[in-house]
């Protein structure tokens, strides 16, 4: 648990350094947040989705192409 505690207060401190740097919140947090957690911000969730093609149509593409 302590290290857990140690751990958030440094991503708080990253992102507040971050915001000092950049005068932005927001590419403040996405630039302290992991990548991999996949962190997007509000109401670009359903954009992203709309613009990744899913592995069906990945499949229905290459099907048409063969």
């Amino acid at each position: 648990v302590k290290e857990l505690m140690v751990f958030l207060d440094i991503a708080v401190f990253e992102i507040i350094l971050a915001y000092l740097e950049k005068r932005d919140w927001k590419e403040a947090f996405f630039t302290v947040l992991p990548q991999r957690k996949g962190a997007v911000p509000l109401g670009e969730a359903n954009d992203l989705s709309k613009h990744a093609p899913c592995e069906k149509e990945d499949e229905d593409n290459d099907s048409d192409s063969n």
